[in-house]
């Protein structure tokens, strides 16, 4: 009995609180770095995929959260609603700006970070992240300022990767690396419909999730590999982190994950990657 009560104590330790600021800080630096706008604009199928399952309608008041370079809220300007695109990486703002800008398309622009939104209580009838919110270190802060910055009755939308998906297999491969602090939630969390409604449902009156797939295209393994090693910020700083031994074992461990999923055989790289489309009804 002694045995089991030493057991029982040590399983009710509290766990180590990670410092959620420097943990924010680092992100942001690892955003800012490469070029996301090259990734992100492939991904912009899933931001019209989103605008219409939110069912974005002229007139409108949309706010984007952890916008990257823009995608939802492309998706949701085209729809000629009054979008307000924020981020905390400036430079990704420009680049949604410059694409907005080319289409004729008038958006806010607004630096901001989705866990501190400056914005008064009920300003947007939408709210939507698409691969955004779901990294923020703290899950309830985004969650309860989208939820307070909506009107009630208005909608949220999200799109983001699972963890059994390509996406979410990859940050497992990238995590045996570079261990995440104690303590820190997986970002992929966000891809599973029980977090979300632990996040959002006490102030919904509905939710659905639907799992998608959105398609990587690229002409190979290696080509894959060299686009997100050159401009996908996490990559280019986990490879620049380790020496060169490590680097080929990484970049072989990443190799081998995208073989597993590619659906396209020899002739180039199709690789579905899993996400869950999320649409909550605010009360």
């Amino acid at each position: 009995m002694q045995a089991l009560n030493i057991i029982s104590a040590a399983d009710t330790r509290p766990l180590a609180q990670p410092d959620l600021d420097a943990i924010k800080s680092k992100q942001q630096a690892t955003w800012a770095s490469g070029d996301f706008a090259v990734i992100g604009t492939t991904l912009q199928i899933v931001g019209e995929s989103l605008a219409e399952a939110i069912d974005v309608r002229a007139g409108e008041r949309v706010l984007d959260v952890a916008a990257g370079n823009g995608n939802a809220t492309l998706a949701a300007a085209r729809r000629f609603a009054h979008v307000t695109s924020t981020d905390y990486v400036p430079a990704l703002l420009e680049k949604g700006k410059a694409r907005a800008d080319a289409e004729g398309l008038e958006v806010v622009f607004k630096v901001a970070d989705a866990e501190d939104l400056p914005f008064e209580d009920a300003s947007f009838d939408v709210v939507l992240s698409t691969f955004g919110a779901m990294f923020t270190p703290d899950h309830t802060r985004p969650a309860r300022e989208m939820l307070r910055v909506l009107r009630d009755g208005g909608r949220i939308g999200l799109a983001n990767w699972t963890p059994e998906g390509f996406i979410g297999q990859l940050f497992k491969v990238i995590g045996g690396y570079f261990p995440p602090p104690a303590g820190l939630k997986s970002p992929a969390l966000w891809g599973t419909e029980p977090h979300i409604v632990a996040l959002f449902g006490s102030e919904a009156t509905d939710i659905l999730c639907q799992r998608k797939q959105f398609n990587f295209r690229y002409r190979s393994g290696a080509h894959w590999i060299q686009v997100f090693r050159e401009f996908y910020g996490p990559a280019l700083k986990a490879f620049a982190a380790l020496d060169p031994s490590m680097q080929a074992a990484l970049e072989q461990d990443i190799a081998n994950l995208l073989d597993r999923f590619n659906v396209a055989g020899t002739s180039s790289l199709v690789v579905p990657g899993e996400y869950l489309e999320v649409v909550i009804r605010k009360r």
